[in-house]
């Protein structure tokens, strides 16, 4: 049994005041794949990052963020809570599930939705660092912190993300073959066949 690849796309880092406005979903047992988006509501605010712009991060704007026409938010964690219910494993993956899982709890108690999923999670950073020290002996530390972060994930796993703007979805694919290539030392996906897996990891 595998995990779901989970990444959520926010109006900032902020779990309270902050809103989901996608959610990606991959089932690495079934192959199945949920993407949705909504508005977020008027109360969620759009908190820039420490070192960017957020819509630069999200290629959104806030009339998009904001859109009318397009699903509330409680009504696309409903729709995903009903597609995790579905799958043969309810443990989460990600890249610091810290921040995913703890947002998405967040937004259900707001609405009083009931979760589905179980709280442990299956964290990327630490499976990267831990193969990391396995072959050298060390972490990865910039400065006085892990400097495993998405793009060392990447570089480390022979891959790279050149995107312009974050996708719930392909961040579940990028976070999903980096998986399957520090666990099993495969490839997963095809789009992402060009990359050669590290020889380290190659089992």
């Amino acid at each position: 049994m595998k995990p779901i690849v989970l990444d959520i796309e926010t109006s900032g880092i902020d779990k309270v005041k902050c809103g989901i406005w996608q959610i990606g979903a991959y089932d690495l047992n079934t192959g199945e794949e949920f993407l949705q988006e909504s508005r977020i509501d008027d109360e969620d605010e759009i908190l820039n990052l420490t070192d960017k712009p957020i819509f630069e991060v999200i290629g959104k704007t806030e009339a998009e963020l904001r859109n009318v026409n397009k699903q509330p938010q409680k009504q696309m964690l409903v729709n995903f809570f009903g597609w995790v219910k579905q799958r043969p494993m309810k443990n989460f993956l990600c890249q610091n599930p810290q921040f995913d899982v703890t947002f998405l709890d967040i937004k259900a108690r707001r609405y009083e939705l009931k979760i589905p999923f179980h709280y442990r999670s299956f964290d990327l950073h630490n499976i990267a660092q831990t193969r990391y020290f396995d072959l050298n002996e060390k972490f990865l530390i910039k400065e006085d912190r892990s400097g495993m972060d998405l793009t060392n994930v990447l570089k480390f796993c022979g891959m790279e993300d050149n995107r312009q703007a974050h996708n719930a979805l392909e961040d579940c694919k990028l976070t999903g073959e980096c998986f399957s290539r520090l666990i099993y030392g495969k490839n997963l996906f095809p789009e992402y066949a060009e990359y050669k897996i590290s020889e380290v990891l190659i089992k």
